[in-house]
């Protein structure tokens, strides 16, 4: 199954859409600048084990790179899949240290 994922600005989420048009998922951020913080990653029932999860997880990170953006994986899925995708180490803030 094809999914096509485009950012929906006015909701804060990127949204994985099937060949009909229909939301299969969804993944919310918070952007600051230049630094774009994945909340939640979220697949409709109906599409899960259908790889959306992933293609919107390589597509929001391949988005964030295009545009320069650090990212900070807070969505445990997002962080799960990034720990088996080296190749956007790059671009992710693992740690953060307060301010005092």
């Amino acid at each position: 199954m094809q999914f096509t994922v485009t950012d929906a600005p006015t909701r804060e989420r990127f949204e994985a859409r099937d060949e009909a048009g229909a939301v299969a998922g969804f993944v919310t951020y918070q952007l600051t600048g230049s630094i774009i913080a994945y909340t939640h990653t979220e697949a409709d029932p109906a599409y899960e084990g259908r790889g959306v999860g992933s293609t919107l997880a390589r597509a929001v990170l391949d988005d964030a790179r295009s545009k320069g953006r650090t990212v900070v994986p807070i969505c445990p899925f997002l962080a799960d899949w990034l720990v088996k995708h080296p190749e956007y180490e790059d671009i992710v803030v693992r740690t953060t240290r307060k301010i005092k």
